[in-house]
Parts: structure tokens; C-alpha cells; sequence
């Protein structure tokens, strides 16, 4: 379980192809402090770390996840955002993620306004997954605030301590983010689906 509050980046050091899989080598601040077997979710997405070094690690993801989120697209110099499971006796600063990507989206429109920042993104509605106004977003594990919500749409608004402290610094127009949506949200529309008639 988590909250969609960063507490760090990671770098991609190494990608390495095995089979359908690829494991990457990971940089960052925080590597010292993971242990084998933990959840962490990288961009949204819950990992498993299976090695450690310093301040390096490894994780592996599967063809399903990497067809299925941005992972795929990582490379050697690559930026993450990392967060470790919420602990029991924790805050929920963000909203409830599962780190289960549903699917992707591409960003259409950065703009800058005067300290902050404007995101627009588009998605395929046919998945089945809806936003709505002021509900809540997980895009690349970072916990936002949607606005201007249409069928296959949304905005989100961007601070200054998230733009810097989060990779969306070095996201631009055509580039592919990960995106879950509100779990409370999907449980309610898949329960009135069920009676649909």
C-alpha cells in the first residue's frame, strides 16, 4: 500500500534483458536504506527489490508490466520516483495506491504559469477507467488533484516542491506516464456495472 507521496528519485544505472523480463540497476539517496524482498513502487509501479548495493539495487519486471506501464521505455540515465510502503502506523498524505498501474497516458500540454505548472494528458476511455473533478490521480506514483476532467482527459496542477522534488521536471508533451486511478472510484463503478440492465 501507498500514498502517492515521493520521497525520492532513482536513476537507472543498468538495464539488462532476461528473456521477457529486464532488470534494472537503480541509483539513489535512499538504496541504503532498502532491504531484499521489499515493495517499492517506481513511477507508479510496485517492485520488489531483489538485490542491494550501497546506494544501488536491483529490480526485475515482467513482460506484462513492462508492456503495460512506461517501465519498457527506461533506459540507462532514466528518472523514477520512488516511494516505500506506507507503514501501519503512518499518514495518508496522498490517497490509497495499490502501485497497480491501470494503464498509461500521453502528456499533451505542459505550460508554465508564473510558479506553477499545468499538465494536460489523454488516455484510451475504452479501458474503461474514468477521472472526475476534483477526485484524485496517481500519474508516475505521484498523488494529484484532477481538474478539467473530460471523457478521455484531465488536467492536474503542479507546485514548485513537486515539479523539482518529482521527475515531472523532465516531462514534456508526447512523452508516455503511467497512470492509476482512484481504487474507491473503480470499486464503485465496477458494483453499479454489475446492475446495469
Amino acid at each position: 500500500m501507498f500514498t502517492g507521496i515521493v520521497e525520492a528519485i532513482a536513476e537507472v544505472v543498468n538495464v539488462e534483458t532476461e528473456g521477457t523480463n529486464k532488470t534494472f540497476t537503480f541509483r539513489s539517496a535512499i538504496a541504503n536504506e532498502f532491504k531484499i524482498d521489499q515493495s517499492v513502487s517506481h513511477n507508479g509501479v510496485c517492485l520488489t527489490v531483489v538485490a542491494t548495493d550501497g546506494d544501488q539495487y536491483k529490480v526485475t519486471a515482467i513482460e506484462e508490466t513492462l508492456l503495460k506501464t512506461n517501465l519498457g521505455d527506461l533506459t540507462p540515465g532514466s528518472k523514477v520516483n520512488l516511494e516505500r510502503c506506507m507503514p501501519a502506523n503512518g499518514r495518508f498524505d496522498g490517497h490509497i495506491v495499490q502501485g497497480h498501474v491501470d494503464q498509461t497516458a500521453t502528456c499533451t500540454q505542459v505550460q508554465e504559469r508564473d510558479g506553477s505548472w499545468l499538465f494536460d494528458f489523454e488516455y484510451n476511455a475504452s479501458t474503461g477507467n474514468i477521472t472526475v473533478e476534483k477526485g484524485s490521480i496517481c500519474i508516475n506514483g505521484v498523488s494529484l488533484t484532477v481538474f478539467n476532467s473530460g471523457e478521455n482527459t484531465f488536467r492536474v496542477a503542479i507546485i514548485p516542491y513537486t515539479y523539482n522534488f518529482t521527475n515531472f521536471h523532465s516531462l514534456n508533451a508526447g512523452e508516455t506516464v503511467n497512470l492509476e486511478f482512484d481504487i474507491l472510484g473503480k470499486y464503485i463503478k465496477r458494483i453499479l456495472g454489475s446492475y446495469a440492465v
